[in-house]
């Protein structure tokens, strides 16, 4: 796992006035924290940072140079702007060479399944122990000629030396289900078509009845035409 070396520099202001100006001048607001210390206010260069970022992952082992005193840190969190992309914030925590710690680490997919089978991509990341200087930056997982049924567990996975599994063995990674035949597929496609047909039919049959707001004449009462005559001629 490599180091990346970065010129960090002690911020005294603070605020988003503060932050932006900080941005504006190619650089990153950060926080440093960890082993019982204070609290560090501290700028990165964005350039080197996310080129760090970029080569050694979520997960790359950064080493902090702040008034010509080297300390290892990882990188805990990062904000960035939705539209830029741009790295708006970072939290850094300290580490020490042989120090063990708990880190999300992604999950690459190689290979490709059975022709009959798809994958069920349900974790991205697992969980796992490490010497904080011997962090992977991704774990790979072959799927190939992988079929239904045949899924992959977090126990599944070949972890590196000296890591330890914290997300829970039994947990699904990968699922694979059987792909439907073309006979299946045609036959729920004529059972859609047909089930399609008898709301078609009963939707025209109920078109061909009354309808809402129809006026129906009402039978004259018996002795009404005599009555209309008789008035006429009156």
């Amino acid at each position: 796992m490599a180091d990346f070396r970065l010129e960090a520099e002690i911020r005294t202001e603070f605020g988003k006035g503060s932050a932006r100006r900080t941005r504006r001048a190619g650089r990153v607001p950060a926080v440093l924290y960890g082993h019982g210390q204070d609290v560090v206010h501290l700028s990165l260069p964005a350039r080197e940072f996310a080129a760090a970022l970029r080569n050694g992952g979520a997960n790359a082992l950064l080493t902090v140079v702040l008034d010509g005193k080297e300390q290892l840190a990882l990188t805990k969190s990062v904000q960035r702007d939705p539209l830029k992309r741009t790295h708006e914030h970072a939290d850094l925590l300290l580490v020490r060479r042989g120090e063990r710690t708990t880190v999300e680490v992604p999950i690459v997919v190689v290979g490709e399944p059975a022709p009959d089978s798809i994958p069920n991509h349900q974790l991205n990341t697992v969980s796992i122990e490490a010497d904080a200087t011997r962090l992977p930056e991704s774990i790979e997982v072959d799927i190939t000629g992988r079929s239904a049924g045949q899924n992959i567990t977090a126990g599944d996975l070949a972890l590196p030396q000296g890591s330890t599994l914290i997300t829970d063995a039994e947990a699904l990674v990968i699922g694979f289900l059987g792909a439907p035949s073309a006979e299946a597929l045609e036959a729920e496609l004529e059972q859609a078509e047909a089930e399609a047909g008898i709301e078609r039919e009963e939707s025209e049959a109920a078109a061909g009845g009354t309808g809402e707001g129809d006026v129906v004449p009402e039978p004259l009462a018996q002795g009404s035409g005599e009555s209309i005559e008789s008035t006429e001629n009156s």
